[in-house]
């Protein structure tokens, strides 16, 4: 195994951390609105942003949530960078907010006639149906973002315990962090979950180009097993992962 804290803490002016929230910095929760940073992760966030050339959370979650339990410490990218907040200025992908009235109307649908006892997530540029707290719907909530993708032409994704529908926009966190991390020599990504596989793949890339990369899977009892297997460190949950940040401070 890479020994991350050695490679990320050799040069820190010219190397870039990129961090999930859920299950990374965030404890796994029954209510998608309910996940926390964990205790302490705002501060050590905003002692690596002094030290580091970037330091960016990227995320499905809006960025509207993220600003409001990571206030101005961060690069923030939410909705898999369809939105941000970089330098204290936001930003929101033209192409993806043509598709905002498209988002709405297939929101009111899934709490309308979506499958009874789903968890619906209206994020602004994209929806979540959730079937955490009800696994067995797990079909039937694939069932109908699937039909309703079709509908609307929005993308369909499928995430932890749930599913979601996207403007059919070519970003993810995987053209995030090539575009934010340019210019520098070494670049780190912390994850857990299916969705952070383009940011590996990213890694991969970048790697082909000669920049040092870590690869950090977060294992949690629903981490991918695909990013497990393509990990060059595992942590042990967001208690680990804030362990591995808390420790580039003292490097």
């Amino acid at each position: 195994m890479v020994d991350a804290r050695a490679v990320l803490g050799r040069d820190p002016a010219s190397t870039a951390l990129f961090l999930d929230f859920d299950g990374t910095l965030s404890p796994i929760v029954a209510v998608a609105g309910d996940a926390r940073p964990l205790a302490g992760a705002v501060e050590v966030l905003a002692a690596l942003a002094e030290r580091f050339a970037v330091v960016a959370v990227v995320s499905g979650r809006p960025v509207a949530f993220l600003l409001a339990h990571l206030p101005g410490v961060v690069e923030l990218h939410g909705l898999y960078g369809l939105e941000a907040v970089v330098d204290g200025a936001p930003f929101a992908r033209a192409e993806a907010q043509e598709w905002r009235a498209v988002v709405d109307e297939v929101a009111q649908s899934a709490v309308v006639d979506g499958p009874p006892g789903l968890d619906v997530e209206h994020k602004g540029l994209s929806l979540t149906v959730h079937y955490r707290r009800q696994p067995e719907l797990a079909d039937a909530a694939l069932g109908w973002a699937a039909g309703a993708a079709q509908r609307s032409g929005l993308a369909l994704r499928r995430a932890k315990m749930s599913v979601e529908l996207h403007p059919p926009v070519a970003v993810d966190k995987g053209t995030v962090v090539e575009a934010r991390a340019a210019g520098t020599s070494t670049v780190a990504y912390l994850g857990d979950d299916e969705g952070d596989l383009p940011a590996f793949a990213a890694l991969d890339r970048l790697a082909a180009r000669g920049i040092t990369t870590v690869k950090v899977a977060v294992r949690t009892v629903e981490a991918s097993p695909a990013l497990l297997a393509q990990a060059d460190v595992e942590v042990a949950g967001p208690d680990g992962a804030l362990e591995l940040l808390r420790s580039l401070l003292t490097t």
